[in-house]
């Protein structure tokens, strides 16, 4: 049986339709089979629904969103709980103030090509800023920021999900925040 060493925040940033949410999901699927049982998992759409309703996807909206995931994932990891983020989160500047106020936080570029992500587009949702219908929409006409030194870098595009998930355990079990 497994067991956390220290809290930790895994914090998967990309563009929409990346895998963020999947490979979130699947990390803690397997942090539970290895016998984890508090693990945390925060995502955008999620969280948009419940705690950051209130903001709208301007610049300082976005910050704030991300500043207040902070917050909640530096609560979850001090007390012991491994917390998976899945945003966006665009703007280099917010993810590294995040950085600083978490201890233990790995940032996972998870990466995937344009091209595949608007050949995948399973919400419809490039379609539609290629068209006009959104504005301000990440990776088309408002800015994406990629990590200048991501501790993992994943691409979706080559990598499966199995190979993806056991890199970013190993990286964890190596960091001896998890004992196997």
């Amino acid at each position: 049986m497994a067991q956390v060493k220290s809290g930790f925040v895994l914090w998967f940033t990309g563009l929409s339709g990346s895998g963020k949410t999947t490979l979130s999901l699947e990390i803690e699927k397997r942090l539970k089979n290895i016998g984890i049982p508090y693990v945390q998992r925060l995502d955008g759409d999620v969280v948009r629904k419940e705690l950051t309703r209130d903001l709208g996807f301007s610049k300082a909206d976005r910050d704030e969103n991300i500043r207040r995931v902070g917050f909640v994932a530096k609560l979850l990891s001090d007390n012991g709980i491994p917390t998976l983020c899945a945003f966006i989160s665009p703007y280099k500047d917010v993810r590294n103030e995040i950085r600083q106020k978490c201890s233990n936080f790995i940032e996972i570029f998870v990466y995937c090509p344009l091209k595949t992500l608007i050949e995948r587009d399973p919400k419809g949702l490039y379609k539609k800023a290629l068209d006009g219908e959104i504005k301000g929409f990440t990776g088309i006409d408002d800015p994406y920021e990629p990590p200048e030194n991501p501790e993992i870098t994943i691409d979706t595009s080559v990598e499966s999900v199995d190979d993806e998930v056991e890199k970013i355990i190993s990286y964890i079990t190596k960091k001896d925040l998890l004992e196997m």
